[in-house]
Parts: structure tokens; sequence; C-alpha cells
């Protein structure tokens, strides 16, 4: 007689059955759904809601919840008065620079590790992956001296866009990421390709490259998301007030301009990072889960 078999799980079916295990259980769900929301929305809804404050009101202690006199013109005043479009183009300009030549040297680096297998292969990733282990404020001194005189060409590279793409090509998280997806392509893919006469570039490109488009969209949005986030690098190697990302523009005005236009000017820097998650949420989830399971 075959016996039913079922999911086990941390609370039994039975348990939830019964009057109390369900209340207690819906009741602490319901709580760590609520308590988690707060923690993620909260400073999203305080930085909306203090973007339409007055200058004494967003000040005020303790903070009202909701603007007594809603002022939309802070956004008005915020992309007027902080160039928040030139802001914008700037960043959008260095982010896409940054996935294509991550896309592009990362891409040949994971396939050469995981199709190539060159020697010492897996020497050259552990090396690589032991610099994640390394934190980012020591390499900032190393990498600045390297941007105002580059090595052999001695070219400074400071307020060019090349001072952010450089250091961004050999990301050794990335180049993992991708080697994993590589490695679960299936080799008798690879073999038909070579008993076709296909070589290691053209493999790359007709089969590798149209199967991992879900890992490369997680890439770019990993490539786009730092350089939008990104502070600290940015303002030390883009001094000039044509070239600043729209993070160090924001805060190079924020000490002569009112806190409400400041957090104004957040608002609308954060909307285009919002609006690439929730477009591409399920690419980011399928491409970190697609290389999980070999077939």
């Amino acid at each position: 007689m075959a016996q039913e078999s079922g999911t086990r799980t941390l609370v039994s079916q039975a348990q939830l059955r019964r009057g109390r295990g369900r209340i207690v259980y819906w009741t602490l769900l319901a709580t760590i759904i609520l308590g988690f929301t707060l923690v993620f929305l909260g400073p999203l809804y305080w930085m909306v809601t203090g973007a339409l404050k007055s200058g004494t009101e967003i000040a005020q202690t303790p903070p009202t919840l909701w603007p007594q006199h809603p002022e939309t013109d802070n956004y008005v005043n915020a992309w007027h008065d902080l160039n928040l479009a030139k802001l914008l183009f700037n960043t959008f300009y260095y982010a896409i620079g940054a996935v294509l030549f991550q896309l592009i040297l990362d891409t040949a680096a994971a396939y050469a590790l995981s199709k190539l297998r060159p020697a010492l292969g897996n020497v050259i990733l552990g090396a690589m992956l032991a610099t994640l282990m390394i934190p980012a404020m020591v390499l900032i001194v190393p990498q600045y001296v390297t941007v105002i005189d580059l090595p052999i060409v001695h070219v400074n590279l400071l307020d060019s866009p090349f001072a952010i793409w450089l250091p961004l090509v050999a990301n050794a998280f990335n180049i993992f990421l991708l080697k994993r997806f590589f490695d679960s392509i299936p080799e008798d893919l690879m073999a038909a390709a070579s008993v076709d006469g296909a070589g290691p570039l053209r493999t790359l490109w007709s089969i590798i490259l149209p199967m991992s488009r879900p890992i490369l969209g997680v890439v770019s949005i990993f490539a786009v998301t730092y350089v939008w986030k990104d502070f600290l690098w940015p303002k030390l190697v883009m001094p000039s007030a044509e070239t600043r990302t729209v993070s160090v523009g924001i805060e190079a005005f924020s000490r002569g301009t009112s806190m409400n236009e400041i957090v104004a000017a957040s608002v609308i820097a954060a909307i285009p990072t919002v609006i690439i998650f929730l477009i591409f949420q399920r690419n980011i989830m399928s491409g970190l889960t697609a290389g999980s399971v070999k077939g």
C-alpha cells in the first residue's frame, strides 16, 4: 500500500489545522511580514513625504507622518537648482559603459575558465575569488594612485569615464557567477559545435551567449546599480562639476541647498534604480538560480 508523500515543514499540517496552532502561525507570519515591510518601506516613505515638506517641517521634532502643506515645487526646484538632468545623464553614461566592459571582458574570462580550461585555471579562479575577501576601502589608495598615473602609458584618468570603468572590469564575483552558469551548459552542445567546425569564438557567439541571456541580464543590472549607488570612488576621480555622478552632485549641492530640496533630489535619483528592479526582478531571480542545477 503506497504511502502518501508530503513535504516536510517546520510546522506539520495537523498542527496548522488546529485552532490554536493556526492562530499562532498566522499571527507570527503577519507580524514578521509587517515588521520587514516597515523596515524596508519606512525609509522610502520618509524620503518621499519629506520631499513634500517645507524646510521647517522637515527639521521638526518629532517628525510629522504626512506633510501639513505638501509642496510639490520642491521636486521642480531640486531638478533645476541641482542640475539633475546633467547628473543623471552622466550616471547613465558611466553605467552603460560599465555594463559593456563587464559583459565583454568578464564573459570572455568566464568562458575561458569554464569551457577552454587553461592551465592553472582553477588557481587563477581561486586567486580572483580571494580578492573578494579584501575590504574595498583597502584598495582605494592603490587604485587612485594608478588612475592619476596609469602605468606604461602614464596618462592621468581623472575626470575621464575610464577612471570608473577600468576598476569595474575585473569583477571576481561576476566572473564566478558567469562561470557557474557556463558550467551548467551541457558539453554535448560544445562537442556538436566542434564537429560542425565552429571554433571557440563562434561557439561562444552562437551557442553560449544566446543561452546565457538571464545571467547576462543579472550582471548588467548589478553593474548599473553599483555605478548608480557608488559615492566615494566617483567623488575622488570625478572632481569636476561637469563629470559628477548623481550621488556626488547631490552631496556637493547639499551645503548650500535646503534639506527638503536635497531629499526631493534623492527621490528623483532613486527612481531609475527602483524602476529597473521592478521591471527585471523576475530576470534577476531566474538568472541567479539558472546555473544552480546542471543539465
